[in-house]
């Protein structure tokens, strides 16, 4: 089945289309609906009739951006009319919610007069935070955004104007660099004098490219002083007109240090790439086919070729999907008035400054594990990259506050946050760890320093102010991959070869720790020399490193065991647990154990239960805590159901444990509301549990694993608690974020600890 067969079935499976809408309050009740509607919904129109502006404080408004189109330009199938550009619509609307977590409406107006066009948008404006207009032909589409702009109080932009504008001017914020050439000394030529090449010739000299360097081309050749006097070109063009000779694109690219394709594919030769001045710059940005190929432009030349094209499957693909989401979502948190050229200019620069850093692993397994690092073939973030979100939106809030087209003050760190908190649960608790971690960062010993995520690991846990990251391994291989990734930072190195030099006295330690458990002094030397996992379980039981991470490249148990050994269990536990914490939409729970005990007794299970807690509260959760089984409160009794029970008597018989526990109970009792007030309102806790103790390791990780991915949940873990010191093992093939995630975990526990 060919793409377009397979796209007509996705569009047409049940419900047709892309969009739908949700409520985002309780409808479950008569009060409820009473509340929604009438007669509750007057209270909040009476609030607006008297201040209008208090739509955004009980309306959708503030996150509702209508996209309008008439059809007259869709993006490689031109003039198509309304209703045929319905899917294109919808399918900008999935963007700003998949990506920047807005709302929209698609309007599709069956109108071509551009002011009809104009009295339709101005009267939806109460309805909106945002306009985006959509494929409207030039030049009807200049005087459409122009008049609205000045007319409407709300931002109103023309993606096919400024969106590709502003990423392709990214792209070319960081080609210059990389080719060491001024921007403001660039020959520019443009191939496509219509809207999208108008605006980006604009946008170039407002990141400081100079007007007289740019060099226009339309379909009849150069655009010059004297096509304009002759009324040759409209006004829009005359903007860029050039009082040289006149002739054709293969004249204007003659020298050029930048060409930029915006009209049709095919229309560049090699030989005019290679009439290009040294280590030329090509944007052949034409869909679904660029002005010259990918291949054939890198082929023309023996120097080095910085290309860019509107295509997923070749490097450095100029997509506005990188622009519209995250401005307005900047622009509508703080109720910008309009999206101006200051906006602007700080998403590209935004963008520019995301492609120089490391790259997440999730964002390089989407685009097939090919390396992503700043450079030729990487001078743009990629569209998957989720933290565009974290940059662009609060530059281009402060942009507009700076500007004084703001009519909301924000606390910029405090809005990343709540950015954060927009694309998952587990991201809004990390960010309270994290920042509890930044308050007063530790030593962690990374064990696996020779590895390449851990050295990408802490060069973020250094550059954030997360922790003081120790890289225990080769120092010329840590340099080696350190220099390759291009992490411009100076790591400390501790090398286990060093044992009978600097760290003479591990081996001592570990000796001394497991003499009476058959080990001699010279496997304590040898251990400390050969097996990171040893070295790092001393270093932090010597106190000269506060916390520790491990398990990358090794099985859970044999990771485990070293630490165990030598750090052990604090004092008042005899017991390590694994715990993972999942995230859903509205609610987290942590899962223990998971990953330690195999068959623990009443004892273990009450033990766990007082760790996980302990753990919850370091996320600023206050725990519930049920005791699982397939039983409840005494339904069915033998051995396994009395175990829970037990442990759940134990814990509420303790006078120091200061929070609900109940059991034993089934899983679906302790986390729906419903079953619990209904059936058992004799229950220790009214509210769902959120730290689950399962009975067994077997039920543990085959439950959490079942949430995570049926369930759609989110797992940070797994995080061990009942250690004497922060040790976490992590899993093998974890990502980068999720060895950053641990570490500010294992600072946080070493924060306690002192």
């Amino acid at each position: 089945m060919g793409i377009d067969e397979d796209s007509l079935e996705y569009h047409a499976e049940d419900p047709p289309g892309k969009l739908e809408i949700s409520t985002t309050k309780p409808t479950n009740t008569q009060r409820d609906l009473s509340l929604a509607y009438s007669p509750g919904v007057a209270a909040p129109c009476n609030e607006i009739a008297a201040n209008p502006d208090d739509a955004y404080k009980y309306t959708a408004k503030g996150n509702l951006v209508g996209v309008v189109s008439n059809g007259s330009a869709v993006l490689g199938l031109g003039d198509i009319g309304a209703a045929a550009s319905k899917p294109v619509m919808e399918g900008k609307g999935v963007l700003f919610k998949r990506f920047a977590d807005i709302d929209v409406f698609d309007i599709e107006l069956d109108e071509a007069d551009p002011e009809k066009i104009i009295d339709s948008v101005r009267s939806m404006e109460p309805t909106f935070g945002g306009i985006n207009l959509e494929d409207i032909s030039a030049p009807e589409c200049f005087t459409i955004e122009e008049t609205l702009r000045e007319e409407m109080d709300i931002p109103v932009f023309h993606d096919d104007q400024h969106g590709t504008a502003i990423i392709s001017g990214a792209a070319l914020v960081n080609a210059c660099e990389i080719a060491d050439k001024d921007i403001g000394e660039l020959d520019i030529v443009f191939s496509g004098a219509g809207a999208s090449a108008l605006a980006t010739a604009r946008f170039y000299v407002s990141l400081g490219a100079t007007r007289e360097n740019i060099t226009m081309c339309d379909s009849s050749g150069i655009i010059t002083q004297e096509r304009a006097e002759a009324g040759d070109v409209n006004k829009y063009k005359r903007e860029f007109a050039r009082d040289i000779p006149g002739g054709d694109l293969a004249d204007a690219m003659e020298g050029a240090d930048v060409f930029v394709g915006l009209s049709i594919g095919g229309l560049v030769s090699q030989e005019m790439v290679r009439s290009m001045a040294d280590n030329p710059i090509v944007f052949a940005m034409a869909n679904p086919d660029p002005e010259i190929g990918y291949e054939e432009a890198k082929a023309a030349r023996d120097d080095d070729v910085i290309m860019a094209t509107g295509r997923s499957d070749y490097p450095n693909q100029v997509n506005n999907v990188l622009g519209f989401p995250f401005i307005f979502r900047g622009a509508l948190d703080v109720r910008a008035t309009e999206i101006n050229e200051e906006m602007k200019v700080a998403a590209a620069k935004a963008l520019a400054h995301l492609a120089k850093q490391d790259v997440p692993d999730a964002v390089v397994k989407a685009y097939g594990d090919q390396p992503l690092q700043f450079g030729p073939d990487y001078i743009i973030p990629k569209p998957l990259d989720p933290r565009v979100l974290f940059e662009v939106a609060p530059a281009v809030a402060d942009a507009a506050m700076d500007s004084g087209c703001a009519r909301k003050e924000l606390d910029l760190e405090e809005y990343e946050e709540r950015l954060e908190a927009r694309l998952g649960k587990s991201r809004e608790m990390m960010r309270v760890v994290l920042n509890k971690a930044k308050s007063d960062p530790k030593r962690i010993a990374l064990a696996e320093g020779n590895d390449e995520k851990m050295i990408r690991a802490a060069y973020q846990l250094a550059e954030q102010g997360i922790a003081e990251p120790v890289l225990i391994g080769n120092p010329n291989r840590i340099e080696k991959t350190k220099n390759r990734l291009g992490l411009e930072f100076d790591p400390e190195i501790a090398n286990p070869r060093e044992a009978d030099g600097e760290y003479e006295d591990y081996a001592d330690r570990l000796y001394k720790i497991r003499k009476r458990k058959g080990l001699t002094k010279s496997e304590a030397v040898d251990m400390i020399r050969r097996d990171t996992n040893y070295f790092g379980s001393v270093m932090v039981e010597c106190g000269d490193a506060d916390a520790m991470l491990t398990g990358l490249t090794h099985h859970y148990p044999s990771a485990l065991r070293p630490p165990l050994q030598v750090i052990g269990t604090r004092e008042d536990a005899n017991y390590a647990a694994g715990v993972y914490m999942l995230t859903f939409k509205n609610r987290v729970i942590f899962c223990a154990d998971t990953t330690v005990n195999q068959d623990p007794d009443a004892k273990i299970l009450a033990e766990v239960a007082e760790h996980t807690a302990d753990l919850a509260r370091r996320f600023n959760v206050d725990p519930r805590v049920a005791m699982l089984s397939y039983s409840n409160f005494g339904s069915v009794d033998n051995p396994g159901t009395r175990k829970p029970r037990r442990a759940a008597s134990m814990l509420r018989e303790d006078p120091k444990v200061d929070f609900p526990v109940d059991g034993e109970m089934q899983a679906d009792t302790a986390v729906v509301e419903e079953i619990l007030e209904g059936t058992y309102d004799f229950a220790e806790f009214d509210e769902p549990a959120n730290v689950l103790v399962f009975p067994n390791l077997e039920a543990g990780n085959i439950g959490y694993k079942l949430l995570q991915r049926l369930g759609g949940a989110e797992a940070i873990g797994p995080m061990l608690v009942g250690m004497d010191k922060p040790v976490h093992v992590l899993q093998r093939g974890d990502e980068v974020k999720d060895i950053v995630n641990l570490a500010g975990v294992a600072v946080v526990d070493a924060q306690q600890n002192e």
